[in-house]
């Protein structure tokens, strides 16, 4: 697909980190962008800051884990810019670190709610406005974790797998019914953004999130959001179903395919 001036993109989870990035990308090359977040007092100064670019920049309240929410973020894209041609489902959170057996049932329904079930209404709602208009491509936010074991974060690690397989997936459906549709999954490693701290502000009752006090991505060799972010954007301007970014993520995906060949013999 091509990225060009006047197209208008989605993105979720858009006031920070790796979605105000792909916000910043597209609006610099003229693309009109909606941006949504859970966070609503966030949104203003996002939208503020993504004004000077070429792209117009609007910004809406939305829960990805509500359907309605998602269904009402497509209807105001469509009443504002009359299109949709990119819809990057973005948003998420990261729970406790604890083994599996003992994380908490409401890390489960959290993580599952924001970053799969958020995918998928992302695709329930948008699909059918792609297909009606002929082209549209999804570009959805996993990890480097939906590609390798992440002993202690099962549930977020679960969720990187699913959407991870959700995409490729939904490239295939998408690409049967017309070749100017199609789908990418964006795998990045560590990545510097506030993931940790907005989980921590947005737990549930019962849920528990990784302590932030005293960390310091960059110096834990963590990438800044702006180079994930192209480096997406060039993956789904070369219709590449997967764009795996940041160092060790190359590695990891090449152990894991090494792996299943290995177990195969």
């Amino acid at each position: 697909m091509r990225i060009e001036a006047g197209q208008v993109a989605v993105v979720t989870g858009g006031t920070s980190g790796i979605g105000f990035a792909l916000a910043t990308v597209l609006s610099r090359r003229g693309v009109n962008v909606m941006i949504a977040d859970v966070r609503a007092d966030a949104i203003p100064a996002a939208v503020n800051a993504l004004s000077r670019h070429l792209g117009r920049v609007v910004g809406v309240h939305a829960d990805v884990s509500v359907d309605a929410d998602v269904d009402a973020l497509a209807d105001e894209t469509i009443e504002r810019f009359g299109r949709v041609d990119l819809v990057c489902n973005n948003a998420g959170v990261v729970g406790q670190q604890a083994p599996m057996w003992e994380q908490r049932l409401p890390n489960w329904r959290w993580l599952i709610d924001v970053k799969l079930m958020g995918v998928v209404h992302g695709v329930r709602t948008f699909a059918p406005l792609f297909i009606a208009a002929g082209s549209g491509h999804f570009l959805n936010t996993a990890s480097a974790g939906g590609l390798m074991a992440l002993p202690t974060l099962a549930p977020y690690n679960a969720t990187m797998h699913a959407v991870v397989g959700l995409t490729e997936t939904l490239d295939a459906e998408l690409k049967s019914v017309s070749k100017d549709l199609g789908a990418t999954v964006l795998c990045p490693g560590m990545v510097d953004t506030p993931l940790g701290a907005n989980s921590a502000a947005l737990a549930p009752p019962g849920a528990a999130t990784i302590p932030v006090e005293g960390q310091d991505m960059a110096e834990m060799g963590a990438i800044s959001p702006l180079i994930v972010a192209q480096a997406a954007i060039a993956a789904v301007e070369a219709r590449r179903v997967h764009a795996v970014v940041g160092p060790g993520a190359a590695e990891v995906a090449r152990q894991r395919v090494d792996a299943l060949l290995s177990d195969l013999d």
